[in-house]
C-alpha cells in the first residue's frame, strides 16, 4: 500500500481522492522502471569484472551509454589501475593503497566502505586494446559533459593520440558545438592529424588551418617539420610543405611575441599598483608635512601582519578574511601613524633630518615588537580561493588574479582618496597646509590638528598597502625595508604631494622594471631606473606634476 509523509499529505489535501489516486498509481508504475534502471547500471559496473577482455570491453560501452556521472570516475579507475574485485563475492571496488593494504570505496554511492588487506582483493586487469578503448569512452564522456571548458580540456588531450576514429568525433563536435572554443580546439585536433598525411597538399592545408595557433602541440608538430640535418638541409624534401610551415611559424611567433608584450606590461602594471600603494601614503605626508618617515615600510609591515592576525581569528572563512583584514589594517596602521605624529615628529618640524633619524629608530622599534610579540620569522598568509588560479587568455597567456585584483584595489584606493581630498573639509585644509600653511594658520585652520589626521590617513593607507603585498610576497619584520626606497623615488618622480604625479609616477616606474629585468637582471634594472631618476630630477627637480602654491615655492 502507497504510505504518504504528512508534508506531502498537507500539500495534497485539498485535491479530490481520484486525483491522489492516479497520482499514487503513476508512482507505483515509475518506481519499478527507476529501481530496473539502477539494477542495471550495478550490473553492469560489476561486469567490469568479466573473464575476458572483450566482455569488459562490452562493459565499459554499456557504461557510456547510461550517460551517468559516475561513470567516468569508474573508466577512469579502471583506466588507471585503481578498480579492484574483492575475491569473497566479486564485488567491483574503487581502490586507493593505504599503509595496511586498500581503502576501498562504493563506485556507486561513492562512500568509503573500509580498509581491506592486499590478500583480500584483486586488480581488474586491462590490455592494450581494451586501455585505448576506455580512453575513447572517456573522451566521449567528456564531450558530452555541459560545461564547455571539460569539454575543451578533453579534446586538447587527445591532440597527441588522434586516429580515424577520432577525427569523425571531431568532425562531429566541430559541427554541433555550440562554443566557439570547443569547435576551434576540434578543428585544430583535425588540423593536427592531417598534418600526418601522405598526401602533400592535405598536410598544407593542415598547415595553413593552424597559421598562428598557440598550441604547444601545434608548435612542436611545426618544429618537427622545420627540423635541419647536420648540413643545414631540412629533413622534409617538399618544398611547399616547408614553405607553409615556416609561415605558419612566423605567425606564431609574431602572436607569442605580442602576448609577451602584454604579459610584461601586466607584471609591470601589477608593480606599478604595489608602489602605489605603498607610496600614496609617503606621497601625502611627505608633500604636506615635509616628513622624511622612514617607518613608512613598517607601517606596512603592520598592515601586512594584520591581515595574518585577522585570518588566524577566522581560519574557516578565509575567504571573507580580507573584506575584514582592509579596514582593520587601516585602522592599526592609522592609530600607530597617529601616535608616531604626536609622540615624535610633532617636536621635529622644520628639520627634515631629524625626522629622517627619528623615524628610522622608529621603524627598528616596530620591526623588533613584531618579533618579541609574533614571530621572528615570515609568516603565512593565504590566498583567498577567489584571488587563486589564473584567468587564460589564450594557450600563451594567463593573468594570475590576485595580481589583478590587486591593479584594481590599487586604482579604488586611489580614486576613493582623490574623492576624500577634493569633496571632504579635511581634504580642503590638508590642501590649505600643503599649499601655504602660514596662511591656513591665519584662516584658523588648526595645522597640528592637519598634521596629525593627515599622518594618521598616509599610514593608513600605508597598511592597507600591507594587505595586497601580503598576497603577493613574504610576511616578515624586514618586508617593508624592501619598499621604503621604491617609495620615495616615485614621490620625487611624480612630484612631491601630487597623487597623479604618484600615480603615473609607480606605474611607469613598474612598467620600466618589468621591460628591464629579461636583459639586465632584477638588482641591475632597479640601480638603471634610480640613475634615470636622478638624471630626470637634474632637469626636472620638482618631478612631474610639481606642487602647486606659495610653500611650493620655497
Amino acid at each position: 500500500m502507497l504510505k504518504i509523509s504528512n508534508a506531502v499529505a498537507g500539500r495534497v489535501a485539498g485535491m479530490s481522492r481520484v486525483a491522489v489516486f492516479i497520482i499514487g498509481f503513476l508512482l507505483l508504475m515509475v518506481q519499478p522502471l527507476v529501481v530496473a534502471a539502477s539494477d542495471d547500471y550495478a550490473d553492469a559496473v560489476q561486469a567490469l569484472n568479466a573473464k575476458n577482455f572483450s566482455a569488459k570491453g562490452a562493459a565499459a560501452e554499456a557504461l557510456l551509454e547510461y550517460g551517468d556521472p559516475r561513470s567516468n570516475a569508474i573508466l577512469k579507475a579502471m583506466l588507471n589501475g585503481d578498480l579492484y574485485y574483492r575475491k569473497s563475492d566479486d564485488k567491483v571496488f574503487i581502490a586507493a593503497s593505504s599503509a595496511d593494504g586498500y581503502l576501498i570505496t562504493d563506485p556507486l554511492t561513492g562512500e568509503e566502505i573500509g580498509e581491506v588487506g592486499s590478500r583480500e582483493v584483486k586488480k581488474i586487469s586491462v590490455n592494450n586494446s581494451l586501455r585505448s578503448q576506455l580512453r575513447g569512452a572517456l573522451a566521449l564522456l567528456n564531450l558530452k559533459h555541459p560545461d564547455a571548458s571539460v569539454r575543451l580540456l578533453s579534446i586538447k588531450e587527445m591532440y597527441g593520440e588522434m586516429d580515424e576514429d577520432s577525427v569523425l568525433l571531431m568532425q562531429k563536435v566541430a559541427g554541433q558545438d555550440e562554443d566557439a572554443a570547443v569547435v576551434e580546439a576540434a578543428q585544430t585536433a583535425i588540423a593536427l592529424y592531417e598534418m600526418k598525411s601522405d598526401d602533400d597538399a592535405v598536410r598544407i592545408a593542415a598547415i595553413e588551418t593552424l597559421s598562428g595557433s598557440l598550441e604547444q602541440e601545434v608548435r612542436n608538430r611545426l618544429a618537427d617539420i622545420l627540423r635541419k640535418n647536420d648540413d643545414g638541409k631540412y629533413y622534409e624534401t617538399d618544398r611547399e610543405v616547408t614553405a607553409a610551415a615556416e609561415a605558419a611559424m612566423k605567425a606564431i611567433n609574431a602572436k607569442l611575441q605580442f602576448n609577451s608584450v602584454v604579459e610584461t606590461t601586466f607584471f609591470g602594471l601589477s608593480l606599478g599598483s604595489v608602489l602605489l600603494l605603498a607610496a600614496i601614503g609617503l606621497a601625502i605626508t611627505f608633500g604636506v608635512m615635509g616628513v622624511i618617515n622612514m617607518a613608512h615600510g613598517e607601517l606596512i609591515m603592520l598592515g601586512a601582519y594584520t591581515t595574518y592576525l585577522v585570518q588566524q581569528m577566522m581560519p574557516n572563512f578565509i575567504d571573507y578574511s580580507l573584506i575584514v583584514a582592509v579596514p582593520a589594517a587601516f585602522i592599526v596602521s592609522g592609530l600607530f601613524g597617529v601616535a608616531i605624529e604626536r609622540g615624535i615628529i610633532r617636536h621635529l618640524y622644520g628639520r627634515p633630518l631629524e625626522t629622517l633619524l627619528a623615524t628610522f629608530g622608529v621603524s627598528l622599534v616596530l620591526q623588533q615588537l613584531v618579533r618579541t610579540t609574533i614571530s621572528a620569522q615570515n609568516v603565512a598568509v593565504e590566498n583567498p580561493s577567489w584571488m587563486s588560479g589564473s584567468f587564460e587568455v589564450n594557450a600563451a597567456l594567463s593573468l594570475t588574479y590576485n595580481r589583478l585584483y590587486i591593479i584594481l584595489f590599487a586604482v579604488a584606493v586611489f580614486f576613493l582618496l582623490m574623492m576624500i581630498l577634493k569633496k571632504t573639509a579635511l581634504g580642503l585644509q590638508v590642501r590649505a597646509v600643503s599649499q601655504n600653511r602660514p596662511m591656513a594658520k591665519a584662516m584658523g585652520i588648526r595645522s597640528d590638528w592637519v598634521d596629525a589626521m593627515t599622518f594618521g590617513l598616509g599610514s593608513g593607507i600605508a597598511g592597507v598597502a600591507g594587505v595586497a603585498l601580503s598576497q603577493l610576497t613574504n610576511v616578515g619584520p624586514n618586508m617593508g625595508q624592501s619598499y621604503i626606497i621604491d617609495s620615495f623615488m616615485v614621490v620625487v618622480f611624480g612630484g612631491v604631494g601630487n597623487l597623479w604625479g604618484t600615480l603615473v609616477g609607480s606605474l611607469s616606474l613598474g612598467v620600466a622594471n618589468k621591460y628591464l629585468e629579461p636583459w639586465s637582471g632584477a638588482v641591475l634594472a632597479k640601480i638603471l631606473v634610480l640613475v634615470f631618476i636622478i638624471l630626470f630630477i637634474q632637469k626636472r627637480p620638482r618631478g612631474l606634476f610639481p606642487q602647486k602654491g606659495r610653500a611650493a615655492e620655497n
